[in-house]
């Protein structure tokens, strides 16, 4: 295996993702203000390389000031300055920041009256300008996540919009000529192989990275598959040939989830196509879940640890 994998940690600053205003969403209600506690994301910052973390991959969604679209931004966002401060900050202690703007149709509420827009002409504008903007603030990464995940399933929590395939494909494809035009690579969550893997494997094009997820306990059928299709996602994924970052969390008090996702992809994925691990802990950064993102990263380290050991070096 080689060294200098991807170990990355999703921080966020977007406050709103999953409900509109009046949504009943009890993990991630709706606020009308940046919820990102500066305490909070420097101490966590500071902790992540001790967990040999060397990637911050930030959901900025409505909480950095936009100079293209500033009705976006929420009371309280970002200045360019500020995240330009702490990019350099986060890059001083040897990570790379990646940038995430999540376009899923059951994740954007950030995107204020435009996530009523979807696929419409103004729509596309706006999502392009979204992306060169960021791109450009962050220097032209080799990454930029555009989310994409859950839309099949579930539809934001007021109005319901989920893309019909067609649609879907085209705004994927849209959104990643948006980033060959900046000059970045696309990275996406692969959570639509689950229910429609044929489709998926034949439509997705192979120049986005892929982050497939799964939370749950690995666990094999007695023919050695494993035993959801969520699991069984990144085997598919594998022998289509596809570059892939799994995907885990501790959320639910999951303490295991990071360990045997790395164990199932050491099995599953070849080398040259495993270009490293992303967890998440899915709180928001404030002070009453300071410790659960705390542990988050402490559980990657420890997981990293016992089964890359040689990353640790």
């Amino acid at each position: 295996m080689k060294a200098n994998m991807m170990w990355a940690f999703l921080m966020h600053l977007n406050t709103n993702g999953s409900g509109e205003k009046g949504a009943n969403v009890p993990l991630a209600p709706w606020r009308d203000y940046v919820t990102a506690d500066d305490n909070v994301w420097r101490q966590t910052i500071n902790f992540l390389p001790t967990c040999g973390v060397n990637t911050v991959v930030i959901d900025l969604g409505d909480a950095i000031e936009y100079e293209t679209h500033p009705e976006i931004s929420l009371p309280g966002a970002w200045s360019k300055d500020k995240v330009k401060r702490e990019l350099d900050y986060i890059r001083s202690l040897g990570m790379t920041p990646i940038p995430m703007l999540n376009f899923s149709a059951a994740h954007d509420a950030w995107l204020k009256v435009y996530s009523r827009m979807v696929s419409t002409p103004q729509y596309y504008q706006v999502c392009e300008d979204l992306i060169l903007e960021v791109a450009e603030l962050f220097g032209y990464p080799e990454l930029f996540h555009l989310g994409m995940d859950e839309e099949w399933d579930q539809g934001s929590e007021n109005m319901k919009i989920v893309r019909p395939r067609r649609i879907w494909w085209h705004d994927v494809n849209f959104f990643f000529s948006v980033c060959d035009k900046a000059g970045v690579r696309p990275w996406v969550w692969a959570d639509p192989c689950w229910n429609t893997p044929d489709d998926y494997l034949a439509n997705m094009s192979k120049s986005a990275l892929q982050s497939n997820w799964y939370y749950g306990t690995i666990r094999k059928n007695p023919d050695g598959s494993y035993e959801r299709k969520e699991i069984e996602a990144y085997v598919k994924l594998e022998e289509a040939g596809f570059e892939q970052v799994p995907t885990s969390s501790a959320f639910g008090s999951r303490w295991f989830n990071a360990k045997q996702n790395m164990e199932m992809a050491k099995e599953s994925i070849a080398p040259e196509r495993l270009k490293g691990f992303l967890t998440c802990s899915w709180y928001r950064t404030e002070d009453r879940h300071k410790y659960a993102i705390l542990n988050e990263a402490y559980l990657f380290g420890e997981a990293k640890k016992i089964c890359y050991p040689e990353e640790c070096e």
